[in-house]
């Protein structure tokens, strides 16, 4: 249906026209009304038109690497979608799709070439569209990149607990048993040579109370080392629920194509039969 001149006017990138030129530029352009769950493009579809969402709530998304359904943009009212392929006339890399009742103003190359040539300056506008959409994408990539648990446990730790874990680290190895033996067994045999001239006699109760402080404070150093290990067991614990369920979707798609075919299968067969 043809477009309102005023619809236009409340579009950013339109903003700056004047009225003659909003007149020109709704004349050329058409107000689409969507359905709620109406897909307006798909991937793969020509790029040739790109849509200005006027009311409702249009979600974009793509299928990545894992074939998942991601969530690129949700445009707010006034804002492009589809824009990128439409100016460079290639595929849609994205599928659109109305999720409740909703109205979009279809524009195509001519008409943004119309524009460019009547006001130059809303080309500035376009750029802030892209640079929007590009930095989503780099948002996306970021947000879904694969995650390493022990670097970024590693980026999150502090001083102390660096230290924790060293202390816990030589603290559990043969190393620190066999310096201790050696250290205890040298502290005995000096006191029990000098006898009564010795700083610490037997039965020993500053080396005693030098065990009991050294055991008081390794003791909750190795929990924070311990409590740093079960961060770690906990991501990995999440990303191999997050590989799991993509693994999942995989197969669950997987197996509904595989019912298709089959099915597919049997009506040839059908037919087949019946001719025979």
């Amino acid at each position: 249906m043809p477009c309102d001149p005023q619809i236009l006017r409340h579009v950013p990138m339109f903003a700056l026209l004047d009225e003659d030129e909003l007149a020109v530029l709704a004349s050329q352009v058409e107000l689409k009304t969507l359905a709620p769950r109406q897909r307006i493009y798909k991937m793969g579809d020509p790029g040739g038109r790109a849509y200005v969402l006027v009311s409702g709530a249009v979600q974009v998304t793509t299928v990545d690497a894992d074939h998942q359904e991601v969530v690129v943009d949700r445009p707010a009212h006034g804002e492009f979608f589809g824009f990128a392929s439409m100016l460079d006339g290639t595929a849609h890399q994205t599928t659109a799709m109305a999720t409740e009742e909703s109205t979009a103003v279809e524009v195509d190359h001519h008409d943004i070439t119309v524009l460019l040539q009547r006001k130059p300056l809303a080309g500035v506008d376009m750029l802030a569209v892209l640079g929007r959409q590009f930095h989503a994408s780099q948002q996306l990539v970021r947000v879904r990149a694969a995650r390493n648990p022990n670097e970024i446990i590693e980026e999150q730790a502090t001083f102390g607990e660096h230290v924790a874990d060293a202390v816990a680290l030589f603290g559990g190895s043969w190393s620190f048993i066999i310096m201790f033996g050696v250290a205890v067994s040298v502290y005995v045999a000096v006191n029990a040579i000098l006898r009564r001239q010795a700083w610490d006699p037997y039965p020993y109760i500053l080396l005693n109370l030098f065990l009991s402080m050294l055991a008081a404070i390794q003791a909750p150093v190795i929990m924070m080392s311990q409590n740093r290990q079960d961060k770690k067991d906990r991501l990995r614990g999440e990303l191999d629920y997050d590989v799991n369920r993509r693994a999942e979707s995989e197969i669950q798609g997987v197996a509904r194509t595989l019912n298709h075919v089959h099915a597919q299968v049997d009506d040839i067969v059908e037919l087949l039969r019946k001719k025979s």
